[in-house]
């Protein structure tokens, strides 16, 4: 079980989970799953994931349209312009 927070990584036992957990420390398993967060972060983890995945999902979302626009901006630039009636101004 190894305790996590920042840069720091400690080898911990079972009877000392409590203690890192209560001082800021993330509870990861010997496979590097999460077990529990630590306490005292000013938003709680399950807010901050939900957003992180939205985050990514919109991006990915924005990225999808501007490359439509792009492809949209390039197939139709010649529609754009204003046609000509052969008068000067």
């Amino acid at each position: 079980m190894r305790a996590t927070k920042g840069n720091k990584e400690y080898a911990i036992s079972e009877a000392q989970k409590k203690t890192y957990q209560d001082t800021g420390f993330d509870i990861l398993d010997d496979d590097g799953s999460v077990i529990s967060y630590g306490r005292g972060k000013s938003v709680p983890y399950e807010e901050y994931d939900a957003l992180r995945k939205e985050n990514g999902a919109l991006k990915k979302e924005l990225e999808g349209l501007r490359k439509n626009q792009e492809q949209t901006d390039n197939g139709s630039n010649e529609g754009d312009k204003e046609p000509s009636t052969g008068r000067k101004k």
